[in-house]
């Protein structure tokens, strides 16, 4: 049985509550057209969604399944649960000095939910380890914001951080007369837009190192038993941007993960450029590598690829339309 995972960066958050669902359900946006096309064309068995508003009852995402199938591509397994993206703290979680901002919030957000995340799948799925709540603090070999050696930006900030700027995910899927595959999956903050401290980066640092914490056995939970693949946005390059890249080159690295090294389905690029997942604007900080599956070594894989046409190719339009990141898979072998 061959299986495709995927992760999209689809960008389908909104600036209010509401507003995604309204879009999805008025079958005339543009974005969600396209979001739909990319998904319905690459045929993913297992689907892992950043940028995707929640809401408590999953209207959205309900009707973002319905829109799917209407497209010929069911998945109608699915997983969400409240994100840290805009969930309310009261405190100065930035240190400028207000409250009440965006960046106030447990991770960047307008509103609870906002850049959200969700799992659709083609399989059942099981009882999912949800760490959004685990704190920044209890990571074994973290490496904390700090300003004249003291937490920032306070102890009282710091000690409610939770180390999800959007979620850590592991979600079972149970599949067919086969095991459990463990799907781990998570969106990290962005390494940039803090100052002197480094908040955004050793967060982003650490966001990425969690995973191998995990597998380690070294948190307050067991490893995943069973065969494991993550498939998440680590917001993290390799060897361009910034950021502490030692994280993702670790990762990569990790004997028990195999980088498959996903390239670009139509366009010309070779070498590292080959490999980039997302097309922001020139001069800086351009094409990245941002967006990663990455299956366990034990696992047999049979392809992987980074869906890119090449230009003059009428679907590069609508991929242009989706979003600035593009979708990434691997197929497996079971």
């Amino acid at each position: 049985m061959d299986v495709r995972v995927a992760t999209f960066n689809a960008e389908l958050d909104r600036k209010g509550p509401g507003l995604l669902l309204r879009d999805i359900l008025s079958g005339t946006d543009p974005q969600i057209a396209a979001v739909l096309t990319v998904i319905a064309t690459t045929k993913p068995d297992i689907l892992t969604l950043q940028g995707f508003d929640h809401d408590v009852e999953r209207h959205a995402l309900t009707a973002f399944q319905s829109a799917l199938a209407d497209r010929g591509h069911a998945l109608p397994h699915a997983f969400a649960a409240m994100p840290n993206a805009g969930l309310f703290t009261g405190l100065d979680m930035d240190g400028n000095g207000r409250t009440g901002e965006p960046r106030d919030a447990q991770g960047y957000g307008r509103f609870t939910g906002q850049g959200g995340m969700a799992v659709l799948s083609r399989f059942p799925l099981g009882k999912v380890r949800d760490f959004s709540g685990f704190l920044w603090t209890d990571l074994p070999v973290a490496i904390p914001p700090t300003r004249n050696g003291a937490p920032f930006p306070s102890a009282e900030a710091f000690a409610i951080q939770r180390l999800s700027s959007v979620a850590h995910w592991d979600v079972p899927v149970r599949l067919p007369n086969g095991p459990v595959l463990h799907l781990l999956t998570f969106h990290a903050t962005t390494p940039v837009f803090d100052g002197d401290e480094d908040r955004n980066g050793r967060r982003n640092h650490d966001e990425i190192a969690f995973w191998q914490r995990y597998m380690d056995g070294a948190l307050s939970t067991p490893a995943p038993d069973g065969p494991v693949i993550i498939a998440g946005v680590a917001n993290l390059d390799p060897t361009k941007g910034d950021g502490r890249r030692d994280a993702i080159t670790r990762l990569l690295a990790d004997p028990r993960f195999n980088d498959p090294e996903p390239r670009h389905t139509g366009t010309t690029a070779t070498g590292n450029a080959s490999l980039h997942t997302v097309d922001w604007p020139e001069p800086a900080p351009g094409d990245m590598r941002v967006s990663y599956v990455l299956p366990a070594r034990t696992l047999e894989v049979t392809g992987a690829g980074v869906f890119w046409p090449a230009e003059g190719d009428p679907m590069l339009d609508t991929v242009n339309t989706a979003s600035r990141h593009r979708l990434v898979w691997v197929d497996l072998r079971f």
